[in-house]
């Protein structure tokens, strides 16, 4: 059984592309407000939620439980619409040795977008799951979002 492996999700959203990437780079201080399954978010290290770098604390739903981590950008792509994230510490690191999570949202020819969630992990021994929790969370967590940015 392999230690390491990737999971991809890809939500179809109404919301254009940029508007939608734009909430992970200027709004995700927002989160929480926005999200059933983010019950807490707050700045760890660092003056700045949206820089790579700054390290943040969250608390999310996966499963039916709440899920305690720390999380920081490595990088931002804004012209291929993409970013990545470090996850760490907390919850994640009992179980998982590397646990990355890559977004990128693309144009859609009838104006809404698709946003696609990729997480690569390494589990800590074979006896650890797949983290396919966060596949439903990400998919309820985008159609939340595509919902919040057409109300605004």
């Amino acid at each position: 059984m392999a230690l390491s492996g990737k999971l991809s999700i890809e939500v179809t959203v109404q919301t254009p592309a940029a508007k939608y990437f734009d909430l992970f780079i200027t709004q995700s201080h927002k989160f929480q407000n926005i999200c059933e399954r983010i019950l807490e978010a707050n700045l760890h290290e660092g003056d700045n939620w949206h820089v790579p770098h700054s390290v943040k604390n969250w608390t999310l739903l996966v499963d039916g439980k709440p899920i305690k981590f720390k999380g920081k950008i490595e990088a931002i792509d804004k012209e291929n619409k993409s970013i990545r994230y470090n996850l760490f510490d907390g919850d994640i690191s009992k179980n998982y040795k590397v646990f990355k999570l890559f977004l990128q949202v693309f144009e859609k020819s009838d104006g809404g977008a698709s946003a696609k969630f990729t997480i690569e992990y390494e589990k800590i021994n074979e006896n650890v799951e797949a983290p396919y929790g966060f596949m439903e969370l990400f998919d309820k967590n985008a159609k939340e979002f595509d919902s919040h940015l057409l109300k605004a």
